[in-house]
């Protein structure tokens, strides 16, 4: 399972995949390149423009310049590897390629969509530089990469054809949808993933946990013809860690090669757990006994054995055969059992309080349940890395949920709407400046309001050990920027504070 390519297309058309925009398609039409099929060549076959072609073509370029094209990815996730597939275009494929990506957190309207990725406020990331191409092959690139995606851009130099893009990874769950026991926790579009297999001869085991119902058999996972003894299996990675209360297995399309019967296994693992090795080594517990399968059925376990929290499930067939979805439903559990002794107190706490903690370290409510969600940290290094990443990932939204709790240096909060408590650490973290002389406060508050005014939110600065006079220089020289540059530097000086909080907090 170390292939990328077992992992689910994040940009395929069944998932929501879709291209948004090209600067040209004048031979072959942008949407081909996300078509599930694989590309095809029809000798003899013309259209008003030219050759027909099963992919992405745009003109000759006869200027400078080069062409790209917009992705928006059916499920927003880390990428683990691309696929740029050229087949079939052997004299007019593109001599390089490059690819961007940002995230900007939940979809926006449709009409707005392309119009902020056009923004120039909108942080792209480099995900591969300029990389050569070979012409009819699949071009295929891995990478490791901790951000989230929600779109990409994919660059082609000078001009050609691409037959199909695919973007393996993993997805990044949206836990504000997990609400209540109906959350499938190992769903692709929860970030769930094959780990390790016995066989996948005709169907691969990414296909059992889709979104979507099978459409023939070869939309499931199916191993090949057993000839001797013991039986087939397949561990998969919960998206989402949790409690497991009903379980589903559906044979549809499976006739007569359908398991006879099946159990389901589940293990907790404190870190990640990806290889098959250790995954085969994980302390198993059974939920679901040996139990009779049906052919082409959806078949429902609301009654299974209680156990404790599960990151992985080992799910065997008995002895061979063919299953289209498999479906863990449960409650996620965000306080994990089992934390690491010794480490921060965050781990220690109880789901409601440390959430508390965080969100009194910042005040963006997703970046404080990610934080909750992400323990148990190791060590102090990676509360702060993780901190940082979860940060990273989040919209101008959640930047300015984080700023409102923040009062404003020298006076008092702007009113515009009920504003939400400030946290503890903020009187301290402004002793310094709050403490300056009348008048120095005096100009801070009118300044403040000046800049609130301008931005729409207070002025933000990482304030511990600087006098008023600096803060005050500060706020007129940022007062020159952009918002759209402004906003970034706020977000930074964020940071910085929500990492001081997270010292206090270990320390405490």
């Amino acid at each position: 399972m170390n292939d990328f390519t077992q992992l689910a297309d994040l940009a395929a058309e069944r998932l929501g995949g879709r291209v948004l925009e090209a600067n040209d398609d004048f031979f072959a039409p942008k949407e081909n390149l996300l078509k599930e099929s694989r590309p095809v060549f029809i000798e003899g076959k013309y259209t008003e423009r030219g050759k027909w072609m099963d992919g992405w073509e745009t003109r000759r370029r006869r200027s400078p310049g080069h062409d790209w094209c917009l992705v928006r990815l059916g499920l927003p996730g880390r990428i683990h590897g691309i696929a740029v597939d050229t087949s079939f275009f052997t004299g007019n494929y593109p001599e390089r390629f490059s690819l961007e990506g940002c995230n900007l957190g939940q979809r926006p309207p449709y009409k707005k969509e392309k119009e902020r990725l056009h923004a120039a406020e909108t942080r792209w990331a480099q995900i591969f530089p300029e990389t050569p191409l070979k012409g009819n092959a699949q071009n295929l690139f891995s990478l490791e990469m901790p951000q989230r995606f929600t779109h990409l851009r994919l660059h082609i130099y000078p001009d050609g054809g691409v037959a199909r893009l695919r973007v393996h990874g993993e997805a990044v769950p949206d836990l504000n949808r997990s609400a209540g026991g109906g959350m499938d926790l190992a769903a692709i579009e929860n970030g769930g993933g094959p780990v390790a297999c016995s066989d996948q001869h005709y169907g691969l085991p990414r296909n059992l946990l889709m979104p979507y119902r099978a459409k023939n058999m070869a939309d499931g996972w199916e191993t090949k013809r057993r000839r001797g003894p013991g039986h087939d299996w397949v561990i998969l990675k919960l998206g989402v860690p949790g409690r497991i209360h009903r379980v589903e297995v559906d044979t549809s399309h499976f006739k007569g090669n359908y398991p006879d019967s099946c159990s389901l296994d589940v293990a907790f693992a404190s870190n990640t757990a990806a290889n098959a090795s250790a995954a085969l080594a994980l302390p198993w517990q059974e939920i679901l006994p040996q139990t009779k399968l049906k052919a082409n059925r959806r078949h429902i376990f609301p009654k299974i054995r209680e156990v404790g929290p599960a990151t992985h499930v080992r799910f065997q067939i008995y002895p061979d055969g063919g299953v289209s979805r498999l479906r863990l439903f449960g409650v996620p559990e965000i306080a994990l059992t089992n934390p690491v002794e010794g480490i921060d107190p965050l781990n220690r706490l109880r789901k409601k309080a440390a959430l508390d903690a965080f969100l009194d370290c910042c005040g963006s409510r997703k970046w404080a349940e990610r934080m909750t969600v992400n323990r148990p940290f190791e060590t102090d290094a990676h509360l702060f890395s993780q901190a940082d990443r979860v940060w990273s990932e989040l919209d101008e939204s959640d930047w300015l949920e984080a700023f409102e709790h923040h009062p404003p240096i020298g006076g008092k909060r702007p009113v515009t709407k009920q504003s939400p408590k400030a946290s503890k650490w903020s009187a301290k973290e402004q002793f310094t400046a709050q403490h300056a002389s009348s008048e120095t406060l005096a100009q801070l508050a009118a300044e403040n309001r000046t800049y609130f005014d301008k931005f729409g939110y207070v002025f933000l600065i990482f304030a511990t050990g600087k006098t008023s006079e600096e803060i005050l220089s500060a706020l007129r020289e940022r007062m020159q920027n952009n918002p759209a540059a402004e906003i970034r530097i706020a977000a930074e000086e964020q940071r910085k504070i929500t990492r001081l909080r997270l010292e206090k907090l270990l320390g405490s």
